[in-house]
């Protein structure tokens, strides 16, 4: 029973002694478990219009094959006859294997001490469409945009309105490839064809998004299947409605590429694309968190360029430009994948050492850039010229949580670091224990 609304006003049945007196109404009364999924009593006219003997029979009466859609529709019969009181529609029932269309006015009740969800199912007569209604609904059928299909179990065609003929062309269902159905073929990949098919035969409902085949070329579809049954023969069949959701489709996708965009704008350097100030913001306060939980260090390191601006007047910005690229490559290649490499100004670098075991670590890498720095950097300007230049760098360095105690700190005491080698001649490296903040 739900357990979110409140169906304390419905008359409750705690036992099938309670229904005797619909026993001699001239007409068949069933009642239904909704939560069960079956039936839980009927009268004798009920008993005798599905051609039994005993309700008991029709309590034991295998429903297992129903449809997702007829289950689906009993609960909302239970949903509105418990608001409206009663409500009365069209039913096409199946007694003896043959579709018999009959008028059934329900109301809501609660069935047995568990207070399942049940229907009291009043057959009033039997009901046949009227031509005008027949003809409304092959207008709606005929003239709706959406393309409609009814197939076999087998995937055979039934039936098609003309928006599926005109989509997939008229002829399509000739020259078939051998044991593939004309449901498969519309599918582009086989084995979501054959899954939605097998769906189909177990009379599970489903919408999924498939690429289809329709004639002018693949189509990206919103594919409804609904089990529904042969109005005649009571067949079980497959019922399908095909959105194109196309270009909703591209719409998101570009959207989603628009966000990925902006959002790597946002956290990269869009010359280098190493990560800039605010990625690099991010991932120091995270190891600030992830050093402290579990109490180990790491290093922070600034590199400010030495002679850039002198390049950049002698060459032109351009050749700046793909000098510091190099450079972010050459950074790059000496950390470990773990460790960060950003840029967060014009000439300035940082690289983040992530868990090290202790200063030394971040010494020894300091050491290896400035190896990187004594050699030229090779950059092929725009006319073709070789060109070699020479660029030195200053580095300060400072640990967690040995020479800081906090992100602002740590920035604070690699920027001084740095500082004090660029006052102290330049190309070199610093520890923050001899800078003050």
């Amino acid at each position: 029973m739900s357990k979110d609304v409140n169906f304390a006003h419905l008359t409750a049945f705690e036992s099938v002694e309670q229904l005797s007196a619909f026993d001699v109404m001239p007409d068949p009364v069933w009642v239904f478990d909704v939560d069960a999924y079956g039936f839980w009593w009927g009268n004798a006219r009920a008993v005798e219009y599905w051609g039994l003997e005993h309700y008991q029979q029709l309590v034991d009466k295998d429903l297992s094959s129903d449809t997702d859609g007829a289950r689906n529709r009993i609960r909302g019969i239970f949903e509105k006859a418990s608001q409206e009181g009663m409500t009365s529609d069209p039913w096409t029932t199946y007694p003896n294997g043959e579709a018999t269309t009959v008028l059934i006015r329900h109301k809501a009740v609660l069935l047995g001490p568990q207070r399942h969800r049940g229907i009291i199912g009043f057959v009033l007569e039997e009901h046949q469409l009227g031509e005008a209604e027949q003809l409304l609904f092959a207008e709606a059928t005929r003239y709706a945009s959406v393309a409609v299909t009814s197939y076999t179990l087998d995937g055979d065609l039934l039936f098609e309105n003309p928006a599926s003929a005109n989509l997939y062309g008229y002829d399509s269902r000739d020259n078939l490839p051998e044991n593939v159905s004309l449901f498969e073929s519309r599918f582009s990949d086989p084995q979501e064809a054959r899954e939605r098919l097998e769906k189909g035969r177990k009379g599970e409902d489903c919408r999924h998004t498939h690429l289809m085949v329709p004639r002018h070329g693949v189509q990206r579809h919103a594919v409804d299947i609904r089990s529904s049954r042969h109005p005649i023969t009571g067949e079980y069949l497959m019922l399908v409605s095909e959105y194109d959701v196309t270009a909703l489709h591209n719409a998101l996708q570009e959207a989603e590429l628009a966000k990925d965009e902006l959002k790597k704008l946002a956290n990269y350097d869009a010359l280098t694309n190493l990560p800039g100030v605010r990625l690099c913001k991010q991932r120091i306060d995270r190891a600030v968190d992830t050093a402290r939980a579990n109490d180990h260090r790491f290093a922070l390191m600034f590199l400010d360029l030495d002679g850039f601006k002198a390049i950049n007047d002698t060459y032109g910005h351009l050749i700046g430009d793909d000098l510091l690229k190099v450079i972010a490559r050459r950074l790059s290649g000496i950390v470990r994948e773990s460790d960060t490499v950003g840029r967060i100004g014009g000439d300035e670098f940082i690289i983040l050492l992530e868990h090290i075991s202790c200063q030394e670590v971040a010494v020894v890498i300091a050491r290896e850039i400035l190896q990187i720095f004594a050699e030229p950097f090779r950059v092929i300007s725009e006319c073709g010229a070789d060109l070699r230049l020479d660029v030195g760098v200053s580095i300060g360095i400072s640990v967690f949580p040995d020479y800081a105690a906090d992100a602002k700190e740590l920035f604070c005491q690699a920027d001084q670091a740095m500082y004090q080698v660029k006052q102290a001649g330049k190309n070199n490296f610093s520890l923050a224990d001899t800078a003050e903040c």
